[in-house]
């Protein structure tokens, strides 16, 4: 598994990851693409621990999120399974295994900044941080797929469980839209990922921001 992961993350973190994985019972594990998740930690029946994560993240997403992953397993072998499992204990940790990667010689200059400023008071994801999500997302491979704080008013979408919806008005935080086929209204974080199906027109827009 060490050989296979070198080609998911960046050539100068190798040695350093490689280093932190250098436990007897931690398994990690490359899956097919989740749409509700981008990797997790477990701790199985037999007493050892496995990583998950998914195989088309790009190297930086890849990275921080196998980190999350061991900051977990760090945190719970530290502290005891009775910690939050994104509470201080872990974000302390996350913050201590993150720190020597946030260099120019792994990131680029452009995602430091955002880096720095996300690793202050981690959240339990990345995705929730939506400059550096977006700012993240320049280096995944080309696909049809849109941030919601990106999709126009009155927009038709398809979200990632192939149900259709459409934009109707932003809060403060989140997006409401509705079912096109039930008529019930949602809410969705600013950078959930989905395909724009029908663009908005003057007649939707106009019905969507009323």
């Amino acid at each position: 598994m060490q050989n296979q992961l070198k080609e998911y993350i960046p050539t100068n973190a190798r040695a350093s990851v490689l280093r932190l994985l250098e436990q007897d019972n931690l398994l990690i594990k490359i899956k097919k693409e989740r749409k509700t998740r981008h990797g997790d930690y477990r701790s199985l029946p037999n007493g050892k621990h496995q990583i998950t994560i998914n195989s088309n993240l790009n190297t930086y997403r890849f990275l921080i999120t196998l980190i999350h992953e061991i900051a977990h397993f760090e945190a719970y072998k530290a502290h005891g399974k009775l910690i939050k499992p994104h509470g201080i204990e872990w974000k302390r940790t996350f913050q201590h295994l993150m720190l020597p990667f946030l260099n120019p010689e792994i990131f680029p200059n452009d995602l430091l900044p955002l880096l720095a400023k996300h690793f202050k008071n981690p959240k339990a994801s990345s995705d929730t941080d939506v400059q550096l999500a977006l700012a993240l997302k320049q280096f995944d491979e080309p696909n049809d797929k849109t941030f919601i704080f990106q999709v126009p008013m009155g927009s038709t979408f398809k979200s990632y469980n192939g149900k259709v919806f459409r934009m109707i008005k932003k809060r403060v935080k989140r997006f409401e839209c509705v079912e096109v086929k039930t008529g019930r209204l949602y809410l969705f974080n600013p950078n959930a990922e989905v395909e724009i199906v029908i663009p908005a027109n003057p007649d939707s827009y106009r019905e969507g921001i009323s």
